[in-house]
């Protein structure tokens, strides 16, 4: 029987992508898969898609600022299984509008990217935390990125905010228990980034890969079971790099 079997697992940014992805494999491996995600209908129709496809999965709305709201979604998700053994903080802002200079960027679009980006982590994790705290092997995964170890971008930079959010969560919350670690996706050609992303943007970044490759959604879904599950079970304050070597460094 999977571990996942009857544990109840909350994805923020569910309704589409990586979100989406993480909602299906781990319903498929039996849990309690609630997607969070700003737009209620996406949420919803990915959680109909697992229900189709024999999982459990509840679409719910909201917006991982909204503090009240996000208590709401982690009460009634813990109304599952008495409880929330992971927490995925995968909602974010990414386009490439976020990738231009602060200059050009401006004040408003920077609040804005931090306020979900970063303190989005923030909400949802104090949030979660008291549904989390004593069940055995809970922990939080949150979705950095390769661009918070290059440097050079205003969303590259909320990223490594969320790295270094990472480790101080993983400080406060291990004495209740709960294990939080980070992946940092590098080019993982999905739908969205397909659409988003300038080709020669594409083209660079892959010439700085160390493996010739295309990085797929599946690799992130792989390291993300693998940092949730029991395997991990002495894994924590880590920053997985999915990257293909991209953004490797010590």
């Amino acid at each position: 029987m999977s571990e996942w079997q009857g544990r109840t697992a909350v994805v923020t940014g569910g309704g589409r992508g990586f979100g989406k992805a993480f909602g299906t494999a781990l319903a498929m491996e039996g849990a309690h898969a609630v997607l969070v995600d700003i737009d209620g209908s996406e949420a919803e129709a990915a959680a109909e898609e697992i229900r189709a496809a024999g999982g459990w999965a509840l679409g719910l709305a909201g917006d991982v600022t909204d503090e009240a709201r996000m208590a709401e979604v982690m009460a009634r998700a813990a109304d599952a299984q008495g409880g929330i053994d992971l927490l995925i903080n995968n909602a974010g802002l990414h386009s490439d509008e976020y990738g231009q200079p602060i200059t050009k960027l401006g004040l408003a679009k920077m609040r804005r990217l931090f306020d979900v980006n970063v303190m989005g982590v923030v909400c949802c994790t104090l949030a979660a935390a008291p549904h989390m705290q004593g069940r055995a092997g809970a922990s939080i995964v949150n979705i950095s990125s390769s661009a918070a170890h290059m440097g050079g971008s205003p969303y590259g930079d909320s990223k490594l905010a969320v790295a270094g959010l990472t480790i101080t969560f993983a400080r406060e919350l291990g004495p209740l228990g709960i294990r939080v670690n980070a992946i940092s996706p590098g080019l993982m050609l999905t739908e969205t980034i397909r659409n988003e992303l300038p080709p020669a943007t594409m083209a660079r970044v892959k010439a700085m890969q160390l493996i010739d490759g295309d990085g797929a959604e599946e690799d992130i879904v792989e390291a993300m079971l693998y940092l949730a599950s029991r395997r991990a079970r002495f894994v924590t304050g880590e920053v997985l790099r999915v990257t293909g070597g991209m953004a490797a460094g010590v």
